[in-house]
């Protein structure tokens, strides 16, 4: 027996509500609704579960309207076999309290002191319960979640209930063990093989010792022979920017004779373009004097032809020969001497204008020759500018070559005399990175190689010996694990021999059959539980979520747990409505045995069920609920 007493306040549908519990089957029944699954909620709660069926949190879980609920669990803590379970507490009742509150602080009080989780963990372990075992404490549809666990799940939550975790820690612990021993073997190994390969490489240091100190050698010599191959490539730098200087020198002073030239005949085309426009000036005011005589001749021949007419007429009709000036032969000498001006003074404008055009052409043509020479001359102005602007960078690098000539010289000459050099710097480079290379691998060669042959070949046979006892050790931990694995698979099969003759009978009483089987022991991480069931005369198979209905799922499920109780080390265990699918005849026969089994038993069972009548006639601890105007009472306790 685990709880004498739960106590709520402001818990869910409850006020404050007392409630006692008795040694064997409890059962809380009442109409829907009236909080018959908030008391077994408010005992997980009590016992440090953190989540729940039917809240996320824990604050939910507090009445409405108030700001704080609390749980309190009064334990069984009398000796049994002259020891208690706590025997910390020299009394027989131990208060374990649970307080939540709207802020979502919860904390445990244990005889009325503050207590952590890890201490109502550790206590609730003395008395064998786990209340997050859903073998232990099945809520509501926990029956159906139960069935459609893994094999694997299955299994380790037996092992659970009933104690047998040690035997799989064990196994585990022996795998975790081997595994480790195997690790190190294999590091052991690496680390021999390792050591052989360096006392073979040893072997053979001696003679690379001599070649060391022969590439030193040359190393030393390449150095010096580098460092005067500089001088000599920092020599031809220097007479290189020295050409390079003299050669722009030379383009300077081209440059300024193409640009004298340049100037004399822009100047000499100036002159030009000032006599082509001179005679271009002359040219116009001559035409202009001819358009100026055309317009005269044509103005006196617009006159005169007048005059012409008239004076004929008038000769016809008078004598007119006294009049000189208008006979009609004087007029008509005057009117073919303006018409003889109008036409050699247009052949002259014809002429002028070929000469202007002429002129024109060549003022163009010298225009076009003058531009380009310009646009020559702009060039020659920038090539004089780059020009000196390059030799003003040669200068200075001519500076900076000799000073760092200089520097090479220096240090050259630190290394020794001038040598003649037969390579270019770029071979010795390569021959010195080659001979680099070579000393590099011989990098670990020195004068103790005696002593390291010897250190070497100590620590290989240190190395063979160390490997030796850890294959020992495995052979050992592999003989122990298989033992523990032997103990391991013995208990869970004589464990399972057992339940499975009690699953048969249970299911024998309702007209099924069934059986109980041990899936993959061979190996521990993979063993499983089977559970098969077979209703109607089918042949049994596995308990799912698809093949069995939910009568038959909640009926093979409880003929299970029933089988496994009498292993169950628990004192306290509860289930929510697990009868809620079963048909009346199958609800009393599960009642029966469960009281049958529990008779005689030092265990506590808190059954929910709207049917607490089928347990009423089995002389069961029946607990009313009721509820009114939305608070949750217990109305009535049936001894």
């Amino acid at each position: 027996m685990l709880i004498q007493e739960l106590i709520v306040e402001n818990f869910m549908s409850y006020e404050y509500a007392r409630v006692p519990f008795k040694q064997g089957v409890n059962i809380i029944g009442g109409p829907n609704g009236a909080g018959k699954s908030s008391l077994l909620l408010a005992i997980s709660v009590g016992l440090g579960q953190t989540s729940t069926e039917r809240s996320r949190k824990l604050s939910d879980l507090i009445r409405w309207g108030q700001d704080q609920a609390r749980v309190t669990l009064i334990l069984d803590n009398t000796k049994q076999n002259n020891r208690r379970p706590e025997p910390k507490f020299n009394k027989d009742q131990l208060f374990l309290t649970r307080i939540l509150r709207q802020d979502g602080k919860y904390w445990f009080e244990l005889e009325n002191h503050a207590a952590s989780k890890q201490d109502v963990a550790r206590l609730l372990g003395k008395f064998g319960v786990d209340p997050d075992n859903m073998l232990i404490i099945m809520h509501q549809n926990m029956v159906e979640q139960f069935s459609v666990l893994s094999n694997i799940d299955k299994l380790r939550m037996v092992e659970e209930a009933v104690g047998l975790e040690p035997f799989r820690e064990n196994v585990v612990a022996a795998k975790t063990k081997l595994s480790r021993i195997l690790t190190q073997e294999e590091s052991v190994g690496k680390l021999l093989e390792q050591a052989e390969q360096t006392l073979n490489y040893w072997r053979e240091q001696y003679e690379k010792f001599q070649e060391k100190k022969q590439l030193q050698l040359k190393r030393r010599f390449l150095d010096r022979e580098l460092v005067w191959a500089e001088v000599e490539r920092r020599e031809d730098i220097l007479k290189g920017l020295q050409a390079n200087f003299s050669r722009t020198q030379q383009a300077l002073g081209k440059i300024d004779e193409e640009r004298q030239s340049l100037l004399g005949e822009l100047d000499g085309q100036r002159v030009e373009q000032h006599n082509l426009k001179e005679e271009i000036k002359l040219m116009f005011e001559e035409r202009l004097s001819l358009e100026r005589q055309i317009a005269q001749n044509q103005s006196q021949f617009a006159i005169i032809e007048p005059l012409l007419s008239e004076a004929e007429y008038l000769q016809s009709i008078i004598d007119i020969s006294k009049f000189k000036l208008l006979h009609p032969n004087n007029l008509r000498e005057k009117l073919e001497h303006s018409q003889q001006q109008i036409e050699q003074a247009t052949k002259q404008i014809i002429a002028n204008q070929a000469v202007v055009q002429r002129l024109e052409e060549s003022t163009n043509k010298l225009t076009a020759a003058t531009l380009d020479k310009r646009v020559t001359s702009s060039l020659l102005e920038f090539k004089h500018d780059r020009a000196l602007k390059e030799q003003e960078t040669i200068e200075k690098s001519l500076k900076e070559a000799q000073e760092t000539l200089n520097v090479a010289l220096t240090n050259a000459q630190q290394s020794g005399e001038r040598i003649a050099v037969t390579k270019s710097a770029a071979q010795i480079q390569e021959e010195l990175g080659l001979t680099a290379g070579h000393l590099v691998a011989l990098s670990n060669i020195s004068d103790e190689i005696e002593r390291q042959y010897e250190s070497y070949s100590k620590l290989y046979f240190e190395l063979k010996e160390k490997a030796q006892l850890v294959a020992e050790k495995r052979e050992k931990t592999l003989e122990e694990v298989q033992i523990r694995m032997n103990a391991w698979r013995t208990v869970i099969e004589q464990l399972l021999s057992r339940v499975n003759l009690e699953y048969q009978r249970i299911m024998n009483q309702t007209l099924a059959t069934g059986e109980v089987q041990l899936s993959n022991p061979q190996d521990i991480t993979t063993a499983g539980l089977d559970i098969y069931v077979g209703f109607k005369g089918s042949k049994p198979v596995t308990l799912n979520a698809y093949t069995q209905s939910g009568g038959e799922r909640t009926t093979a499920t409880m003929g299970f747990l029933l089988a496994l109780q009498h292993h169950v080390r628990s004192p306290f265990r509860a289930v929510d409505e697990y009868d809620i699918h079963m048909d009346p005849k199958n609800r009393e026969m599960i009642a029966k045995v469960l009281v049958a089994m529990i008779k005689d038993a030092a265990s506590q069972y808190v059954i929910i069920t709207p049917s607490q009548i089928t347990f009423a006639q089995q002389n069961a601890h029946v607990i009313t609920v009721q509820n009114l105007e939305g608070n949750s009472l217990v109305r009535e306790v049936i001894k």
